[in-house]
């Protein structure tokens, strides 16, 4: 895999020429960004802005980012900001505007055919495919078990993936017994190359036996089967090291920017 090719694919694929990312959102180019559009248990933000953009246009950008937001009511909304993206400074000019800046995540990319293989689960340990809204309760429960948060709007996104969209995603949750351990997702983007891994998680007490690593095996077999060619991952300090150490390159890093209208 060469990096910069790679790199330059992605953002092409992923960004600039965006899908939305479940049903009932919207992805637009409008003037220098791309962004989408959802309802308030949806992801929305900007996912691209040109590679020209000046400090000047960035301003009115950002204006008009907020204004067709907040004009829809939505709690807030988020602005991807890659460390290769210009110009310089459009993360200072973002913090000016009112958006909070949250903990950098690497941009962590891997071929599918070097991570799909068979890999052992701990004894008593089963993988499950999650396809009805109980296996969704069980996924949602392991998540909120693994990061300590909330799992409303990850049940919703959920849920509307598999009524909507069931061809294009994969949730999948690991069981030791009756009790959720580890769970994880996988966001496919049919004609661009990549299937994003997302949410990979496993509760304290079972972490380091191997079931992330199961969890990313699983999923890319499944992308090797429908023809993917990488698996693309951002990835926060906790599992980034653990994702290099499986093979996957550092392409990048991205920030995200969080303008919130509620306080």
């Amino acid at each position: 895999m060469e990096p910069d090719g790679t790199l330059a694919l992605f953002d092409r694929e992923m960004r600039e020429h965006a899908r939305p990312d479940g049903p009932g959102t919207r992805v637009e180019r409008v003037g220098d960004v791309v962004r989408q559009t959802g309802g308030p248990d949806d992801w929305n933000g900007i996912v691209w802005t040109a590679p020209d953009l000046t400090p000047a246009r960035a301003e009115s950008g950002i204006a008009a980012q907020v204004e067709h937001y907040t004009a829809r009511g939505l709690d807030e909304f988020e602005w991807k900001l890659y460390a290769h993206d210009g110009p310089d400074g459009l993360g200072g000019l973002l913090a000016a505007a009112g958006f909070a800046s949250e903990p950098p995540e690497t941009l962590l990319v891997a071929p599918v055919a070097e991570q799909a293989a068979t890999v052992e689960l701990p004894e008593g340990v089963v993988m499950r495919d999650v396809t009805d809204e109980a296996g969704v309760e069980l996924m949602v429960r392991a998540h909120e078990l693994a990061f300590g948060t909330d799992g409303s709007r990850l049940r919703h996104r959920t849920l509307a993936r598999l009524a909507e969209a069931p061809d294009t995603f994969v949730a999948v949750v690991a069981m030791a017994g009756d009790e959720p351990v580890s769970s994880a997702r996988m966001e496919m983007h049919p004609g661009t190359g990549f299937a994003g891994l997302w949410g990979g998680g496993t509760a304290a007490p079972w972490r380091g036996k191997g079931i992330y690593r199961a969890l990313i095996a699983h999923r890319a077999s499944l992308a090797a089967g429908l023809g993917y060619r990488f698996l693309q991952v951002d990835a926060t300090d906790q599992s980034a090291p653990i994702l290099r150490r499986l093979g996957f390159t550092a392409l990048s890093t991205t920030t995200p920017y969080v303008y919130r209208t509620a306080p």
